[in-house]
């Protein structure tokens, strides 16, 4: 079967069935396939299922619900408002909400979306309603002839290429970063602090949609349905604390995308008191002038120098000499401040 982007007749991406006992490894499946394997007795050893979903498809929760036989919980969670990263338990499935982002990310907040997983002995079901980079680059790997040998395996091979994603945004976040640090101390802002918010937003929200709750992720640790081997608890274990590592990266390039727009403000704020200091001298030094032309362009009698020869002279050494005035004292009370 050729896997198709949008999902065949029942919104299947792709399906895999992988069995040890066979030759091939891992045989590409269609939805009616997987239906029928679904539907036949359990004594097929270790083998098991791998069906990518199309949501936006609409009849692929209908074929979940006919032939999955997944528990009330996933289907809850497909419908539930809260789409924070978690992985529970319910009797002998797994029920997991991972976020991701999408294939074409541009480094956006809302370039994030979210994929529920169920898991049980002989069956993991993946669905999304955006393509998602991280299920994108298991489906590679398994074309490519990397095999799960639990299903249990597969879910952690999935956080696992979702935490080296997250490297790799980091990364690209950092690279973005040290370009504003650089053109900030070249004194070249122009739209830095536009820039640095998105990328924080981006940050945040992917933090707070990608930590796994810790209470949740605690119990399942501690009590693991029966069909799952120890071997792959401990795995599942070693690809959350993963997670934990990427997770404290993106505090810290947080806080240091945090203190360079405490910068940047900083530098904003002294450009707008040195503009506002330009002013007010301005103002101060016209002051004398506007006063004394005030004065004297009042139409009344007794305006002195009037007659004089030599008064426009005169008033002219007065205006200088109020604004040299003026002028020593405002550029006085700066002094200290620059020192």
């Amino acid at each position: 079967m050729s896997p198709l982007y949008g999902g065949d007749e029942a919104g299947l991406i792709c399906g895999y069935l992988f069995d040890s006992s066979a030759t091939e490894g891992a045989r590409a499946i269609d939805s009616a396939e997987a239906a029928a394997w679904l539907a036949s007795p359990t004594d097929a050893g270790d083998a098991f299922v791998w069906l990518h979903f199309n949501l936006s498809h609409a009849q692929a929760e209908r074929w979940l619900v006919r032939h999955a036989e997944l528990p009330d919980a996933f289907f809850e969670a497909l419908k539930d408002g809260s789409h924070s990263t978690r992985i529970e338990r319910d009797e002998e499935h797994l029920i997991a909400v991972v976020n991701d982002v999408h294939f074409d990310f541009g480094f956006e907040p809302s370039d994030i979306a979210t994929l529920w997983i169920g898991v049980g002995p002989r069956l993991v079901v993946t669905a999304r309603a955006q393509p998602l980079r991280s299920v994108d680059a298991l489906r590679t790997a398994v074309r490519r002839g990397e095999l799960p040998r639990s299903p249990v395996v597969l879910l952690e091979q999935l956080m696992r290429t979702q935490a080296d994603g997250l490297v790799g945004i980091v990364r690209g976040v950092t690279a973005r970063v040290d370009e504003i640090e650089d053109e900030l101390l070249a004194q070249r802002l122009d739209h830095e602090r536009a820039r640095l918010g998105v990328l924080r937003r981006l940050l945040v929200r992917l933090q707070r949609l990608l930590a796994p709750e810790p209470a949740a992720l605690f119990r399942l640790l501690q009590h693991p349905p029966a069909w799952m081997a120890e071997d792959d608890v401990q795995e599942l274990r070693g690809s959350t604390e993963e997670f934990s590592v990427v997770l404290r990266d993106m505090q810290g390039l947080q806080e240091r995308i945090k203190l360079l727009q405490e910068e940047i403000a900083a530098s904003v704020n002294e450009d707008n008191n040195r503009s506002l200091f330009v002013l007010t001298i301005v103002t101060v030094l016209a002051l004398p002038i506007n006063i004394l032309a005030g004065l004297f362009g009042m139409n009344v009698g007794g305006i002195p120098l009037a007659e004089h020869k030599h008064g426009f002279w005169i008033v002219v050494s007065l205006v200088a000499g109020f604004t040299a005035v003026a002028a020593w004292i405002a550029f006085r009370k700066k002094g200290p401040k620059r020192s």
